[in-house]
């Protein structure tokens, strides 16, 4: 017990001074574009203020902001023309099978083109214009902080003397936008005030209120999404009045800013939660509204913490050490840890039990147009926006996708029967709040059917990581209606025998036929086999633990032998993307969907496949370590399976390269801005979280049947390093140090006593596992 009682004092003094770099993004001067802002977000609202000197914008959101409508666009005469397509597959006419399906066999009318599938939108900019005595350019000292810790920006500057300080928060508390204007001498602060969108939305002042309200596009009658946001102003001192649609302060003290908003999305009564929000702020001093907002922020976030070192250029501002980092990152340590807790940050503040999920953007959004339409693409990038939330102890923020998921059961019945004339559900390549599982508009992307299968994956995954059975009851209905989609629309391949979904694509790529045509469509993609041969076997795992439904399991439990490997290996040494060895059209494609055995699947392990984890390392080197952020994040977490740590820190350096490129891009050039946010370009999020479950693999593992401590570190982080409160399968809590590559301690925890397998320093050993 003694023991016990000292490893542990000696773990809480170690992790103490872990992370003793400040966890802050901050710059010495405003930002000259969007991707300079400091994101802040409350799980529902969003802000991004540019810090300004004289004209400040701050962009608004609101993650419930959906353009579009529910709509029925399943074509309920496509499943007729399943015969004929498969038929033109088994006789290698694949190119005429694709063009039956863009005829007959994708969604009616526009799809994700059309004002009915809807866009997620900017809410509002909020346009602020300060006064000062003098030349604001003759400023000194600005300073612009984003504190990932406390949630909480700030930006402070001199100006003929008088310190001005401005202090943002998007608050946990009463779940409004707060800011305030300060200054170190009396009667300092002037400034206007104003509202406004590129679109649909009118603004006014009405007494000390200054509103915008709106209604968007529904791509029917016009009359969609209502939403309604409320501007006040708490000054000290001075005078507060209004000039038009704008609010003014003159010579205060100090002014607090509060903005509330809310739309009618699941939510007749906004209106009134708008000025309930509004009202219980005001009732607060400022002091009173950040302590509470800081507490209950602080919560999820302390959960963790990191340390793999630090370096001289970690006091840089950020846009200069993501220089340093890329080309010398062993001038800077720090900055890992720093982008691991930036991911924790964004998880945290872009998603909310009870809301929805984080979307293409996560919740930040500068357009009315957001690249993609800001939606939720079933293919990768959803999924990867939760690669990361178990592993980093933010369990609850993945019940947010588990209910947009039940939500796609129903109208997925309607697309299975229309499609495929099958039971169960399914959803295809994209979705949005209002329940789209249709396939998409064109051939070449829209009918992979691998999007709801992936979904259950990550269902799966919070109970692995939860055990939490009552959970399990809840979503076996969700994962059973899949797994008798895809047991319901398996045939039999003539050339191998075995079980096959047809028709069939792997992800956004295509392929060279013997003709020299180009083709997506095929047969048994290896997505497919692999999601399928998971999704059978979880589903024959929650039968059993719930003690239910054996004969549905038993049904799952005959066609496994007969479904295609989990990965086939061709005569190069790669692992196949298709049943057939189809010659690739671009070998380094940013999608490399066939290794979804390797991750986040564990069909594929470095100990219990070798010959299937060498051929996926083969794949990867001739796929190449460029692409978009989320498909370079998607191969640093490939090479973390495969336990090269250096590997995988050379992709993480790619993910960390500098870039301010905004233009749509499907190829090489991925990085991230200076505010940390990844660079598809544009700006897309899951880049950031799956840098974020990337680095956490590195360091921790609990795939393969055991946990295991620094199973891929790099070189760069073997010298020293800590960790506290990461989470392994089974609800393991998981802290430990290091130093010169070997664990020097370790504390392993867990809600309820369990046995657990534990690889540290190559030694395998079982231990007994309980609460602290």
């Amino acid at each position: 017990m003694k023991l016990l009682t000292l490893l542990f004092s000696v773990l809480v003094c170690s992790f103490a001074s872990a992370q003793r770099s400040p966890l802050a993004i901050w710059f010495d001067k405003p930002a000259a574009q969007w991707e300079e802002t400091l994101p802040l977000g409350n799980g529902r609202l969003g802000m991004t203020p540019d810090g300004g000197l004289q004209k400040e914008k701050v962009v608004l959101n609101d993650i419930t902001m959906w353009s579009g409508s529910p709509q029925d666009a399943n074509n309920y005469e496509a499943y007729k023309q399943l015969p004929a397509i498969r038929s033109l597959l088994s006789a290698g006419k694949n190119n005429e099978a694709q063009k039956l399906i863009d005829k007959n066999f994708v969604c009616l009318g526009p799809g994700s083109g059309g004002k009915q599938w809807g866009c997620f939108q900017m809410l509002a900019d909020l346009n602020i214009s300060h006064k000062y005595a003098a030349d604001p350019a003759l400023n000194k000292n600005y300073y612009r902080r984003l504190s990932l810790d406390s949630a909480v920006a700030v930006t402070s500057f001199e100006l003929e003397g008088v310190k001005y300080k401005r202090e943002y928060f998007t608050s946990f508390g009463d779940d409004v936008d707060v800011i305030r204007i300060s200054a170190n001498k009396k009667g300092m602060i002037s400034f206007s005030v104003g509202i406004s969108r590129p679109e649909r939305g009118s603004s006014s002042v009405t007494g000390n209120t200054l509103q915008l309200r709106g209604q968007l596009d529904n791509g029917t009658d016009g009359k969609g999404m209502k939403y309604l946001t409320e501007v006040k102003i708490r000054n000290t001192g001075g005078k507060q009045s209004a000039n038009g649609n704008e609010l003014v302060i003159t010579d205060a003290d100090e002014a607090v800013i509060y903005i509330s908003t809310a739309t009618d999305f699941r939510n007749p009564s906004y209106q009134s939660l708008v000025a309930k929000n509004m009202n219980a702020a005001l009732l607060k001093s400022f002091a009173v509204q950040q302590q509470l907002h800081t507490r209950a922020f602080k919560k999820l976030f302390d959960r963790v913490s990191i340390d793999l070192g630090s370096g001289a250029a970690s006091a840089m501002t950020t846009d200069k050490r993501l220089a340093e980092h890329y080309q010398h990152p062993d001038q800077d340590k720090s900055m890992p840890a720093l982008f691991l807790q930036f991911g924790r940050y964004l998880t945290i503040s872009s998603t909310r039990v009870g809301l929805l999920p984080p979307n293409l953007q996560g919740l930040w959004a500068n357009q009315v147009n957001t690249p993609w339409n800001g939606d939720y693409h079933l293919d990768v990038n959803v999924q990867m926006n939760h690669w990361p939330v178990e592993m980093s102890n933010l369990s609850e923020l993945n019940l947010p996708l588990t209910e947009l998921v039940r939500g796609l059961v129903e109208p997925g019945r309607k697309t299975a029967k229309a499609y495929y004339n099958a039971d169960g559900w399914v959803a295809h390549v994209i979705t949005n709040v209002w329940g789209f599982t249709e396939p998409g508009e064109s051939a070449s992307w829209g009918v992979t059917k691998s999007g709801s299968g992936w979904l259950c994956n990550n269902l799966w995954d919070h109970y692995e990581y939860s055990s939490d059975l009552k959970y399990l009851k809840s979503i076996y209905p969700i994962l059973r209606g899949s797994a008798l989609f895809y047991k319901s629309i398996l045939v039999k391949d003539e050339k191998t025998g075995w079980l096959v979904t047809s028709p069939s694509s792997s992800p956004e790529n295509s392929f060279l036929l013997p003709d020299g045509n180009h083709a997506s469509i095929c047969v048994g993609a290896t997505i497919d086999n692999q999601i399928i041969r998971e999704l059978f076997n979880n589903v024959i795992t929650a039968s059993s633990k719930l003690g239910i439904d054996r004969a549905f399991a038993d049904s799952l439990r005959a066609q496994l032998p007969h479904l295609p490997p989990a990965g086939i290996i061709s005569p190069d040494g790669r692992i196949q993307e298709w049943l057939e060895d189809y010659k690739e059209i671009d070998p380094e494609h940013r999608h490399i969907s066939h290794l979804y055995g390797l991750y986040p699947a564990n069909l594929i392990t470095a100990d219990g496949t070798p010959d299937l984890a060498a051929a996926a390392k083969k794949s990867l080197n001739v796929r190449g370590d460029d692409g978009p952020s989320w498909a370079i994040a998607y191969k640093q977490l490939f090479w973390a399976r495969l336990q090269d740590g250096n590997r995988a820190f050379k992709l993480l350096r790619e993910i960390l390269k500098p870039t301010l490129r905004t233009d749509i891009n499907y190829g090489a050039g991925g990085g991230v801005y200076p505010n940390l946010l990844s660079a598809g370009p544009p700006f897309q999020i899951d880049g950031n979280f799956g840098a974020a479950a990337g680095i956490l693999e590195m360091i921790l593992q609990s795939h393969a049947g055991y946990v295991e401590l620094l199973p891929a570190i790099p070189d760069l982080w073997k010298k020293e390093g800590s960790v506290k409160g990461l989470k392994a399968r089974g609800n393991v809590t998981v802290d430990f140090s290091w130093k010169d590559g070997v664990v020097t301690r370790y504390m392993l925890t867990s809600p309820v006593k369990q046995q657990v397998k534990l690889k540290v320093n190559g030694e395998m050993k079982t231990i007994g596992v309980g609460s602290r």
